[in-house]
């Protein structure tokens, strides 16, 4: 399933034992492609998710998908024929999934920004004594006459840019499906702000 991350709440199950939740909004997929291993080389569904402007598609993509403005495509690929059981056209909602369905959840994280190496990987920072300052947060040495041979080896963690990456969560277990309302909570937090796409795989 795709769909767009909400906030994060509090949940209370039959026991009165709380846990974190991440709310999910996930409006029903059309299926614009079945991909067999005959016509295309492997099995895959391709779906459509959520819609926008018809201005801002491309022409060749509205033609593939019959003039429907979707908001994002994307494709899952299955080991066996399993995506033959979808037809063209075909929607799939959020009631394939129950509650206590253990999925992985994938999403693009937060863009930071150009970090330093203390909030980028964690660096402990230099000491503030015999002297030094404004040296709390610095790298430290990057390179010397050892096994680098007097450059910077690759691979060298530094300052640069951080977030934006492709993050999958796995393990994360659904807690609550509301099929009236397209939403599903999913226990822990998952990456990405309020509206990222969501890609949830059971």
């Amino acid at each position: 399933m795709l769909g767009t991350k909400g906030r994060m709440t509090q949940v209370f199950d039959e026991k009165g034992v709380v846990s974190p939740a991440t709310i999910i909004t996930a409006t029903p997929l059309s299926v614009t492609q079945v991909k067999t291993t005959e016509t295309d080389g492997y099995n895959a569904i391709q779906v459509g998710f959520g819609t926008k402007k018809a201005k801002n598609v491309t022409k060749p993509v509205l033609g593939h998908t019959k003039g429907v403005p979707f908001r994002s495509i994307r494709e899952f690929r299955a080991a066996d024929d399993t995506a033959m059981s979808h037809e063209l056209g075909a929607t799939i909602d959020i009631s394939t999934f129950t509650p206590g369905d253990i999925v992985t959840v994938s999403a693009v994280s937060k863009g930071k920004g150009f970090q330093g190496v203390v909030k980028r990987h964690g660096f402990g920072g230099g000491p503030r004594s015999h002297g030094q300052k404004n040296k709390e947060r610095a790298p430290g040495s990057l390179s010397g006459a050892g096994r680098a041979g007097g450059r910077v080896a690759k691979g060298m963690r530094m300052a640069g840019r951080m977030g934006g990456d492709r993050i999958t969560v796995k393990n994360l277990r659904v807690l609550q499906i509301d099929v009236a309302t397209n939403t599903l909570l999913i226990r822990g937090a998952i990456p990405g702000k309020p509206g990222t796409l969501v890609e949830i795989r059971g």
